[in-house]
């Protein structure tokens, strides 16, 4: 029995041939259709939790995800049908309602393209409750803004089997008091947490955010339209990470890592995430040997 090169589902009415395993989200993204998510990211396993990225499948009784659902062969998928449509709005209007998404740059996109208005739910002089939690701040690395977790789960991915390996973080609580927690809530420094960061990289809120972007923003002068982002490879050892450096008014404000590197695939250790600080605090009136 040989193995098939591919399976062809049709998209919106156009026939895309990807190889088999692949999900009706690597799809669409053959076809060129552009695709909300929010839970997902290439270098994480799907865990279905946002629900924005739901298709239509030609008989199935429920819109399904996109990110997760194998494609099979003969599948007819539409990607804006009314009732897709419908169904994102309503996700991202009731994200809006309890989350503070005013840093969600990629969700604005998409909140505006489906016209959603979280406020419509709003009673007249009745504000729209949240978390209403000042955010963590417990050291010079990174901070917890709960207000604007979206619970999303990929920073718990992130921590756990598909990078870290350290599991330091989990979903605590229940309902509306459901959120992201150390291990029986105690501080960053006290935790399993190792400040690899690799968390926050892949926050699609900022409700995880470098202590140096949160200074800059408290200030009125976080501006990335004015930042440079520099690839280069992390001067820590020999492993080859690729680093991508930020760089505002001529210092470095933070640390990523592309995704699509053989070597890193987004993620990063402390060193490289954090480690750039020497660079900043260079003495420019030092001659070369002093």
């Amino acid at each position: 029995m040989t193995k098939r090169d591919g399976v062809t589902i049709l998209v919106d009415g156009e026939n895309v041939t990807v190889p088999e395993g692949a999900t009706i989200l690597d799809a669409c993204k053959a076809a060129a259709v552009d695709t909300p998510t929010i839970c997902y990211a290439d270098n994480l396993t799907p865990v279905n939790v946002c629900r924005v990225c739901v298709v239509d499948v030609e008989g199935s009784r429920t819109l399904v995800p996109s990110c997760s659902r194998p494609a099979e062969d003969g599948m007819e998928v539409q990607t804006d049908s009314e009732r897709v449509q419908h169904s994102r709005k309503m996700v991202l209007e009731f994200l809006g309602t309890g989350v503070d998404l005013s840093q969600a740059d990629e969700l604005h996109r998409w909140i505006d393209h489906y016209g959603a208005d979280p406020d419509r739910y709003q009673a007249d002089g009745v504000e729209l409750e949240t978390m209403d939690e000042e955010p963590k701040v417990q050291d010079n690395l990174y901070i917890r803004d709960y207000d604007k977790c979206v619970l999303c789960y990929k920073c718990v991915e992130a921590c756990g089997d598909d990078a870290q390996h350290t599991y330091a973080i989990s979903i605590a609580g229940r309902g509306y008091g459901a959120r992201i927690s150390t291990e029986f809530d105690v501080t960053l420094p006290d935790s399993a947490c190792v400040y690899c960061g690799n968390c926050v990289a892949v926050c699609p809120t900022n409700a995880l955010q470098f202590k140096s972007e949160f200074d800059l923003r408290a200030v009125g002068d976080w501006r990335p339209e004015d930042q440079t982002v520099t690839r280069t490879v992390c001067s820590y050892c020999g492993v080859g990470c690729n680093l991508e450096l930020h760089v505002q008014d001529n210092e470095i404000v933070k640390c990523t890592s592309p995704d699509d590197h053989s070597v890193t695939m987004g993620n990063l250790c402390i060193k490289g995430r954090f480690g750039y600080q020497y660079v900043n605090n260079r003495d420019q009136s030092a001659e070369p040997g002093d």
